[in-house]
């Protein structure tokens, strides 16, 4: 199918197919869709071996494989920020985009795996203080010198413990927002 149109008419297409990111193609197709449905539900125009009426969305709305392929456009400077947040990430940009889509679309703040390993560096690291402190404190206990740990050790260890969990925190929070803003708030 083919037509011609005014150049008013043309830029005014322009401006709609651009302003909703389709294609001339695409938007013709789903204003013909939806004139053929409008018809064949006035029963104007016969039905095919009673079929029922096309989809007004076209090919989009055909049911698809759990893992099937999306494609996207995007304007050079969107994908131009697409490229340098999933970098941040450590991500490729395609698997940045399928995992924010899904975080959105099932309301999680996912961990990227660089970050989950840093998390479960820190959690390991307090799990070791936590056993050589238990340690000193049942030799304490059992009434042994335990050397030159005092008072003031156990309060800096405490602070340090307590500074670290804050954190890791901190980093748990930043990340959820991160994903919900799109990028991370620079620490103050």
């Amino acid at each position: 199918m083919a037509t011609r149109v005014t150049p008013g008419i043309k830029e005014r297409v322009t401006g709609l197919v651009s302003a909703e990111f389709l294609t001339e193609a695409i938007w013709l197709r789903r204003l013909i869709l939806r004139e053929l449905q409008a018809l064949s539900s006035q029963d104007a125009l016969p039905r095919h071996g009673g079929a029922s009426s096309p989809p007004v969305r076209g090919p989009c709305s055909r049911r698809r494989e759990p893992t099937s392929g999306l494609y996207v456009r995007l304007h050079g400077d969107d994908r131009l920020r697409l490229h340098e947040r999933a970098a941040a990430r450590g991500m490729a940009s395609a698997t940045y985009v399928s995992v924010l889509v899904r975080s959105h679309l099932r309301s999680l703040a996912p961990l990227p795996k660089d970050e989950l390993v840093a998390l479960k560096q820190a959690v390991s690291a307090l799990g070791a203080m936590g056993r050589n402190l238990n340690q000193i404190a049942r030799a304490a206990n059992q009434g042994a010198r335990v050397g030159a740990v005092g008072h003031e050790e156990f309060r800096a260890i405490l602070k340090i413990c307590e500074a670290l969990r804050d954190h890791i925190k901190g980093l748990i929070k930043a990340n959820g927002a991160s994903w919900s803003a799109g990028h991370a708030e620079p620490s103050d």
